[in-house]
């Protein structure tokens, strides 16, 4: 797949060691087998960094069609979304992104600079049910966001 500058210099800001370590503790404490930094516009959404175990297929600096992805109602809302179980949840279980992509649990969380800007979010997917929104693992992934926001923001300064 070829990147545009564009998606090319996002890779580069999601290249962290940091962000790397905090994907592998987002996929521990969830036992979520894919989770992501994805830089999320108006009109795009690109993987700054990702941390695949069940060969979703994305790396650094790929695309997804944005309207294709719950992500961009994040970035409409700038709220937290977590599914448990897509097939469980009235809310969920007839959307097109989780049926698009065959995943059953969901998680992101909105990503914002130190200058307030949204950036995208931290999210992670697993195609089996997992046990997300307890406030503890909720408040941990949040904080996590947090850090991964701190990391971005040092980056583009």
């Amino acid at each position: 797949m070829s990147k545009d500058q564009f998606a090319a210099n996002i890779a580069a800001e999601g290249d962290s060691d940091g962000i790397r370590a905090i994907l592998e503790d987002v996929c521990r404490i969830t036992q979520m087998g894919f989770a992501a930094v994805a830089r999320v516009t108006d009109t795009r959404w690109i993987a700054a960094q990702v941390l695949d175990k069940i060969e979703f297929g994305l790396n650094p600096g790929d695309e997804l069609e944005l309207k294709t992805t719950i992500c961009d109602e994040i970035r409409q809302a700038g709220q937290t979304i977590v599914i448990d179980y897509v097939a469980g949840d009235p809310n969920w279980r007839t959307h097109h992104t989780p049926a698009l992509y065959g995943f059953e649990s969901y998680v992101s969380i909105p990503l914002f600079l130190d200058d307030g800007s949204f950036y995208g979010t931290l999210c992670a997917i697993d195609p089996h049910p997992r046990a997300l929104s307890s406030p503890a693992t909720v408040g941990a992934l949040e904080r996590m966001a947090k850090r991964v926001a701190a990391i971005l923001s040092t980056a583009s300064n």
